[in-house]
């Protein structure tokens, strides 16, 4: 715990005084601390008191704890290979986000030319969105049908009966959003 806290203050006083652009010998004068004390802070050896992360913390105009938490990151790479991935009925379904959001699923459906996969209806008042990128997909939801090529999107609900088929003859990419209805409570 004690060398992650140490990696994150020497990353975040670096990440901050760089985007402020200071040198450390400015950052020093301006927290009123030694150069050096600087120097080992952002180099992750130091331990220093709280006296020393207040003067830090307003130099810097930001709360101790930002300091001393994970650094933010400004992005995160995920491979395709990270994500999610199931079968059902010859289709694969792959996760589109690596963290899941409260009330909302998006998935992607790659289905071979003549696989069908039949939905599971989800919660009473849940709303799903279909798309198709490439091939030609046949939707089949509350006994109505509808066929879709590249670019087209259906909205139906998700709480009905409902079943995904490639009728073409390549490979369908889709695409599926669901909005899951708040429950109870």
């Amino acid at each position: 715990m004690m060398d992650h806290a140490a990696s994150n203050l020497a990353s975040n006083i670096k990440d901050l005084r760089n985007s402020r652009r200071l040198s450390q010998a400015q950052l020093s004068k301006i927290a009123g601390i030694p150069r050096p004390t600087l120097a080992n802070l952002e180099s992750g050896s130091a331990n220093p008191t709280l006296s020393v992360l207040i003067r830090l913390a307003s130099a810097l105009q930001v709360l101790i704890e930002e300091l001393i938490a994970p650094p933010r990151a400004s992005g995160r790479h995920y491979s395709a290979a990270e994500l999610p991935t199931r079968s059902r009925d010859r289709v694969e379904l792959r996760k589109l986000l690596p963290n899941p959001i409260p009330g909302l699923d998006i998935e992607r459906l790659f289905i071979p030319p003549g696989a069908t996969m039949v939905g599971v209806p989800h919660t009473r008042g849940t709303r799903e969105y279909l798309t198709c990128e490439s091939g030609t997909v046949h939707l089949t939801a509350s006994g109505e049908q509808w066929t879709l090529e590249a670019g087209d999107v259906v909205i139906f609900r998700g709480d009905q009966r409902h079943a995904y088929r490639n009728i073409g003859q390549m490979p369908a990419v889709a695409y599926s959003v669901v909005m899951l209805a708040p429950g109870p409570g």
